[in-house]
C-alpha cells in the first residue's frame, strides 16, 4: 500500500509511475475525497471542542444553582452535538472504507534506477554468466528427454489432475528432491534461517503481500478466505504481520521451500508445455526484512545468492533489470534471473529478485524501532526465488543432455543424487 502521505503532498508523482507502468488509473476522484476527508476531520475537531466546552457548561450551571430547564437546555446542546460528530464519523468512516480499497489497487512506485519501458522488451541486460553449450547436434526439448527416460510423465498427471501437471518418477523424482536440498543447504550456509511454512494462508495473509484483491483470480482458493499459497513470500512475509521489530535484528533473512500453486488465468499459451508454466511446482524462495537504508544493498546480495547456486550448478544465465512496465505490483525493482534454454534458442526467467521497500509493510503492518521509545517505522520487504527448482530441473535436462539421450548430472548433485548419469 502506499503512503497517502506522499501522494498528498506529490500527487503528479503517482500520476507520473502509473503512466510508467502502464495504468490508465485516475486518481482525481481519490484526492477530491481525501480533501473532502480533511475538511471533515476539521469539523469533527471543532465539533469536540463545541462539546467540550458545553460539558463544562454543565458544571457551571450546576456550581451556579441553574434551573431544571436551564440544565436541560445544556444537555439537549449536547446530545445535538453528539449526534452531529457521529454522523461527521459516518461520513467519514464511509470514504475511509472507499479510499482504502482504491490505494489497494495501487502498483508500488518504481524506483528512480528502474529503466522506463513498455513490457520485457524494454528490459534492461545487466550481466551475462556461462557461455551456452554447442551441441554440434540438435538437442532435445526437456519435456521429450523427460518422457524418454521414463523420468517425467505430463500424460498420466493429464489423466488425473488435468492440464499443466506432472509426474516425476524415478531418478527425475530424485533430480526434483536433490536440487531442492542443495538449493537449501546452500542458501543455509549464506547466513538464511531455513522455515517451513504452511500451504494454506487465510485472506489476510494475502493481502499483506499484496496478492490480494488485484490478483484472486490466479490464486487456488480452499474456501473464502483460505487460499493455497502461490510462493513461500506469502506466509514468510506474513511472519512478521502486525509485529514491531527490535531493529537490532534486522536483517532478518529466511529461505524457505515449498510447493506453490498458481492458476494463472491470463496466460494460456505462455510456455504451457512441459515444466516451465504448471499449476502446482516446486521453488525454494528468498526473504528479507531490512531497515530502509539496507535494502537495495540486500537487493544485490540476494540476486547474487540466487545467481551462486546456478553458477554452482554450470547453468548459463543472464540478469535483466525490469522496466517499469513489465515489474510485479508490489515491487519498486525486481532483477530477473534468466536461464539459457538450449530448445527455445532463448534465456527463460528462473528467478525474480524484488525490493518492495515499504508497500508490503504497510499492508501487513510490519514495523520496527531501534529504541524502545522510539517511533515505530516500517520496515522494507524483499523476496526472491533461490530458485524455481521444476524450471532448474528442465535447464538441467536441456543443458545436461547427451546425444545417446542420457543426462549428465551436475557435479555438485552428485552426492545428493547417487549417481552420475540419468538414464
Amino acid at each position: 500500500m502506499l503512503d497517502i502521505k506522499r501522494i498528498r503532498q506529490n500527487p503528479q508523482e503517482l500520476r507520473d509511475a502509473l503512466k510508467a507502468r502502464n495504468k490508465d488509473i485516475s486518481i482525481d476522484a481519490f484526492l477530491a475525497q481525501d480533501e473532502q476527508r480533511r475538511k471533515l476531520m476539521g469539523q469533527v475537531e471543532e465539533k469536540k471542542a463545541l462539546r467540550n466546552a458545553t460539558s463544562k457548561k454543565i458544571g457551571v450551571a450546576k456550581k451556579n444553582g441553574a434551573s431544571d430547564a436551564e440544565m436541560a437546555s445544556i444537555m439537549e446542546e449536547m446530545r445535538n452535538v453528539g449526534d452531529e460528530i457521529a454522523a461527521l464519523d459516518a461520513q467519514i468512516a464511509q470514504l475511509d472504507a472507499g479510499m482504502d480499497a482504491f490505494l489497494m489497487t495501487l502498483p508500488n512506485f518504481p524506483h528512480a534506477s528502474v529503466p522506463y519501458g513498455v513490457d520485457d522488451r524494454d528490459n534492461v541486460e545487466k550481466r551475462r554468466w556461462g557461455t551456452p553449450r554447442d551441441f554440434g547436434w540438435e538437442p532435445k526439448a526437456h519435456w521429450d528427454i523427460g518422457t524418454d527416460l521414463g523420468i517425467l510423465d505430463f500424460d498420466t498427471a493429464a489423466k488425473v489432475s488435468g492440464a499443466r501437471f506432472t509426474f516425476y518418477r524415478g531418478l527425475g523424482s530424485r533430480l526434483e528432491r536433490a536440487v531442492i536440498n542443495f538449493f537449501l543447504n546452500t542458501h543455509v550456509e549464506n547466513g538464511y534461517d531455513e522455515v517451513y511454512p504452511p500451504y494454506m494462508v487465510t485472506r489476510a495473509t494475502m493481502t499483506g503481500t499484496g496478492q490480494l484483491p488485484k490478483f484472486e483470480e490466479d490464486a487456488y482458493k480452499v474456501d473464502k478466505d483460505t487460499f493455497l499459497i502461490p510462493t513461500a513470500e506469502v506466509p514468510v512475509t506474513n511472519m512478521y504481520r502486525e509485529m514491531i521489530l527490535d531493529g537490532a535484528r534486522l536483517p532478518i533473512r529466511h529461505c524457505a521451500y515449498s510447493t506453490c500453486f498458481r492458476a494463472e488465468a491470463g496466460s494460456a499459451g505462455r510456455d504451457t508445455r512441459g515444466l516451465i508454466r504448471q499449476h502446482q511446482f516446486n521453488k525454494v524462495e528468498m526473504v528479507k526484512v531490512t531497515k530502509p537504508e539496507q535494502s537495495y544493498d540486500e537487493l544485490e546480495s540476494m540476486t547474487a545468492e540466487a545467481e551462486k547456486v546456478l553458477q554452482l550448478l554450470g547453468l548459463p544465465y543472464r540478469v535483466v533489470t525490469l522496466c517499469s512496465g513489465d515489474m510485479g505490483f508490489s515491487a519498486a525493482k525486481t532483477y530477473d534471473i534468466e536461464v539459457w534454454m538450449p530448445s527455445y534458442g532463448r534465456y527463460v526467467e528462473i528467478s525474480s529478485c524484488s525490493n518492495c521497500e515499504d508497500f508490503q509493510a504497510r499492508r501487513a503492518g510490519i514495523r520496527y524501532r531501534e529504541n524502545p521509545k522510539d517511533k515505530p517505522q516500517f520496515a522494507h520487504t524483499l523476496n526472491g526465488s533461490g530458485v524455481a527448482v521444476g524450471r532448474t530441473v528442465a535447464a538441467i535436462l536441456e543443458n545436461y543432455q547427451n546425444e545417446d539421450g542420457t543426462v549428465t548430472v551436475p557435479e555438485v548433485l552428485v552426492p545428493y543424487m547417487g549417481t552420475d548419469i540419468i538414464k
